[in-house]
């Protein structure tokens, strides 16, 4: 489960009051004819107060299903903090009629895009399903609404109290983390409903009694106080007659007050200066600005977007084009029931004087204040602002899909539809209207929030404050009604006896002028074209030249190409509302392009300027160069960026191919050393049509597609011969088990990693192996996770996977723990391991089953969005498979014996494992070893090892 706070969506669609809801079916208006995209969608309201909202789709044979209820942190009082995402958590271990972990019935029918999330406003649960497992699915939602108090004892309470702990812990243990709390208390008066943090205060965790956890329920979990969106292969008809099966005999709760509007506009400009262990400084302005429903909150939107939202607007045009001050920066405006925030954020350079942003950041803002934005740049704006919700809305579920862009509207507008008001604002705003918007809210007072390198202090929380009496539940309001129970919930959860058939599109493929592959998969629909180009050229052809020559080269295509400097590209790439990117991998490189169909040819056109002519320009060479050696540096105070840079080096040892930082971010030597020449010879040889495919996906055919790309690409040519593939060599197992620390002072977490290394992804036994990690620790019901997480609780989550490589590919299961916990979670991981991979423990049939059902119910949904189906296809070029591969696979999971899966467990060797903890080694290093795993090595931040001094080692 996942807390946070509320993202805008892409149109500002904000969180205004919800009132009363109509109680017959209606059908909602058409959208304004200039509106490229919508969302149709019918709404009604059962009896018990439960609002309803429907959207038919067709294109998958899945139903997105995701309730709201309108309750957050803001609902909560001093001392009670945290109740909102703790219930949220209860909320997933089950019901009176189904005990155990809610994913469990999900996972068996292959539900993706499957959590929960809180934030000050609202909580949601939301999943898509297959359309024949819909009921499993309500059943299993109106289970826990209607059905959850008999449940909750005082053991579920403390397993996930401790869950949210270390949730609370995960946060703070991340660089830049100490500003989450004071941020808050900063902001907001004391008392407000937003002077807390969602996941709330540790010491109010620790008193949350078990009537306190009754009453929240009673009071806020009513389907009154609720709003369910079906969205996908649904229809009015079918949602009314099985939201009324399973929901309709439900009780409404009393009426949940909302608190009023208050924005809370600061009295006086205050700065708050915190210290952290990270190499530069963090600078931040806010203001309280108008609450999402407000008239300006569009304004707002859009006054952002040219400030600072984009990498062609103001501030990134002065401060990191012409003054070069920072690595990064930017500018957002984020609507929230009781108020909005408006905030500035910048990455300052090392060395740089902050007062001299905090300067220029001031007087682009007055300038933008005093005048407004050009024409130029509100149009630039608006299309990007547009162009976002087009991608957005491709997925029927999941975070910022169509159900819950729906739901959101429904729950704080009470208008499914309220995104078409505020497509229409965006629409019409005018120069004068941002300038207003602007001008009434960022002449008020703001808080700079900042924190500089320095030590990290311990956060003093305060004691949990005497708490009152819990609210009273009052009376229900009597105009809400049962319908007679609809189902006998005393048989469980129903069965989902079919599914539906898995298809895959057929590959069209076609060949251009110059050789270059094409393979389309066509889907219409979202006026969304998706075009990525495959080349070798990935990180391991580094090895033995400068480390980061792959990423950085691939990373400097969209830097300026052809007639347009960076930032001409930035304005023009964000005029077309095209989304253009280019990147390396392990083993090769990619440049992606996400065109708005309207804008296909002139986004091809940059697209392929950016291919066929880089430009290179030597002050951009310097100032990506600048930026990149901060972001080694930020690798280096994150324990999963160190652990991405050293553990390639000590699975692979010296001189392989694939001994390099896995972020493919290389050294600060090499870095530092990369020349012009070297990102021409690096284009040259890899950057060409000759050795690479182009996949298309989306709403295009090959007789559109084939013409545009011989147009702007056909007389592409490469020069010179083209490289060979780095050879990549087997790599021996250790012979026993490593330990290597990696220290960091100060930190609440310790982060636990255990890798060895496995056979490529083009092994004819990887499926086994995929099923067999799965058991392990590749879902969130998987043996790792419910033993560290659930059972004990020391953990917020534990996992294994796989990643993709031509060569012997690393297996890696990792968790973050408290740190009072290290050394006995590590014995609990070298148990686990052992066990499941000599067989002492081995795969459970209804393991096996659940994964087999996971891996292969769920495709017709993992593929729904064309980035998706388009990396399903790029993964059929990288390693030759056969096009219908997918099902190929899908059959051989649903063919794999017991026995199999055992075979493939038995490749890992307990004895073999390479294990590597970062975490504050004054609190965990003796304990690490008194466990005798293996013999210990310190590291620093570089894999370099140091003496018992502290010093490097020579």
């Amino acid at each position: 489960m996942r807390s946070g706070t509320y993202t805008a969506l892409a149109l500002a669609l904000g969180l205004a009051l919800s009132g009363s809801a109509a109680y017959a079916p209606t059908a909602a208006a058409k959208a304004p004819a200039s509106l490229a995209v919508d969302i149709p969608y019918e709404q009604f309201t059962l009896p018990n107060g439960l609002r309803v909202v429907v959207h038919t789709d067709r294109k998958a044979p899945i139903v997105a299903v995701n309730i709201w209820y309108h309750v957050g942190s803001k609902d909560e009082t001093p001392g009670r903090t945290g109740f909102a995402h703790l219930f949220e958590h209860l909320m997933f271990q089950g019901s009176e009629n189904y005990r155990d972990e809610f994913f469990g019935p999900f996972e068996r029918v292959g539900a993706t895009d499957q959590n929960g999330t809180t934030n000050s406003d609202r909580t949601n649960y939301f999943q898509n399903v297959p359309t024949t497992a819909l009921d499993m699915a309500l059943w299993m939602e109106s289970d826990r609404m209607g059905h959850f108090l008999g449940a909750v004892d005082q053991a579920l309470l403390d397993e996930q109290r401790g869950v949210v702990q270390n949730e609370k812990r995960q946060g703070e243990n991340q660089p830049y983390g100490v500003l989450r709390e004071p941020l808050s208390k900063a902001l907001f008066p004391k008392g407000h409903p937003y002077s807390w943090t969602t996941i709330g205060s540790m010491n109010d965790l620790n008193a949350a009694s078990l009537e306190d956890v009754k009453s929240w329920f009673r009071r806020a979990y009513g389907p009154n106080n609720a709003v369910l969106v079906l969205a996908g292969d649904i229809d009015l008809a079918t949602a009314k007659e099985k939201v009324a099966k399973y929901f309709g005999d439900i009780p409404a709760a009393p009426d949940f007050k909302q608190p009023a509007v208050d924005v809370a506009p600061l009295k006086a400009d205050a700065r708050l200066v915190l210290t952290d262990k990270v190499p530069q400084v963090s600078w931040n302005r806010l203001w309280n600005v108008a609450q999402s429903g407000a008239p300006e909150e569009d304004d707002l939107d859009l006054f952002a977007q040219v400030l600072g939202g984009s990498g062609s607007s103001r501030l990134d045009r002065r401060l990191v084009h012409e003054e070069k001050l920072v690595d990064s920066i930017s500018t957002s405006y984020y609507g929230q029931q009781l108020s909005g925030r408006f905030s500035i954020s910048a990455a300052i350079k090392q060395g740089v004087d902050p007062k001299r942003v905090e300067a220029i950041v001031d007087e682009e803002l007055k300038k933008l204040l005093a005048d407004g934005p050009t024409q130029q740049e509100l149009d630039q704006a608006k299309v990007a602002i547009k162009s976002g919700f087009i991608r957005q809305i491709e997925r029927i579920g999941g975070f910022g899909g169509k159900a819950d862009v729906l739901a959101a509207c429904a729950v704080y507008r009470n208008d499914p539809g309220c995104f078409r008001t505020s497509l229409a604002n965006i629409e019409k705003a005018t120069v004068a209207s941002v300038k207003a918007a602007g001008n009434k809210w960022l002449n008020n007072a703001s808080l700079y929030a900042v924190v500089e390198p320095g030590e990290r202090k311990p956060a003093a929380e305060e004691p949990s404050v005497a708490r009152s009496a819990a609210p009273a539940v009052g009376a229900v309001d009597t105009k809400f009604k049962t319908l007679p129970a609809g189902v006998d919930r005393s048989l469980g959860v129903p069965k989902t006896e079919t599914f539906p058939d898995l298809s895959f599109p057929a590959l069209q493929r076609a060949t251009l002028s110059n050789g270059l592959n094409v393979v389309l998969a066509s889907r219409p629909g979202i006026p969304v074209v998706q075009m990525n180009m495959l080349f070798g050229g990935g990180f391991s052809t580094d090895a033995g030249k400068k480390l980061g020559t792959a990423s950085f080269a691939t990373n400097m295509l969209t830097q300026g190409a052809g007639e347009y400097d960076a930032l001409a590209f930035a304005a023009k790439q964000e005029s077309l509302g095209a989304n253009i990117g280019s990147g390396a991998g392990l083993d090769g490189a990619s440049a992606s392009l996400s065109a708005i169909k309207e804008k296909l040819e002139p986004s091809l056109a940059l697209y392929a300027d950016m291919l066929r002519k880089p430009r290179f320009d030597a002050k951009e060479i310097e100032r990506v160069r600048a930026q990149w050696l901060a972001t080694i540096k930020q690798e280096k105070v994150q324990p999963q960026g160190v652990v991405n840079r050293v553990l390639p080096g000590l699975m692979y040892g010296a001189g392989h191919p694939y001994a390099i930082p896995s972020s493919g971010t290389g050294t600060e030597a090499d870095i530092a050393a990369l020349t012009r020449d070297d990102l021409l010879a690096y284009h040259n040889a890899y950057i060409r049509p000759d050795a690479a495919t182009l996949v298309v996906t989306g709403d295009t055919t090959l007789a559109e597609i084939v013409p545009l790309l011989e147009k702007h690409l056909g007389d592409w040519k490469g020069a010179g011969a083209k490289p060979a593939a780095p050879a990549v060599a087997a790599v021996p197992l250790p012979k026993k088990p490593r330990v290597f620390l990696i220290d960091q002072p100060g930190s609440v977490q310790a982060n636990i990693f255990a890798g060895q290394l496995v056979p490529s992804s083009r092994d004819p036994n990887v499926v086994d192996l995929d099923v067999a990690n799965g058991v392990f620790g590749g879902t969130f019901t998987s043996r790792l996770n419910m033993n560290l997480r659930e059972n004990k609780r020391w953990s917020y989550g534990a996992r294994s996977g796989l990643q993709n490589a031509q060569g012997p590919r690393p297996w890696i299961a990792s968790a973050g723990v408290q740190i009072d916990k290290t050394a006995e979670s590590m014995a609990e991981m070298d148990r686990e391991i052992r066990e499941f991979a000599s067989g002492k423990n081995p795969t459970k049939p209804d393991e096996l089953a659940k994964i087999q059902n996971s891996f292969t119910l769920r495709l017709p949904g993992s593929l729904e969005t064309n980035s998706a189906l388009g990396g399903s296809i790029a993964d059929i070029v990288r390693y030759d498979r056969p096009d219908d591969y997918v099902l190929q696979r899908s059959a051989r999971i649903k063919s794999i014996t017991l026995g199999d899966v055992q075979r493939a467990a038995a490749g890992i060797q307990p004895d073999s494992l390479t294990w590597v903890v970062v975490g504050d080694l004054s609190k965990i290093k003796d304990k690490i070893a008194a466990l005798n795993i293996g013999p210990i090595t310190v590291l620093d931040n570089d894999g370099k090892p140091v003496k018992a001094d502290g010093k490097q080692a020579k």
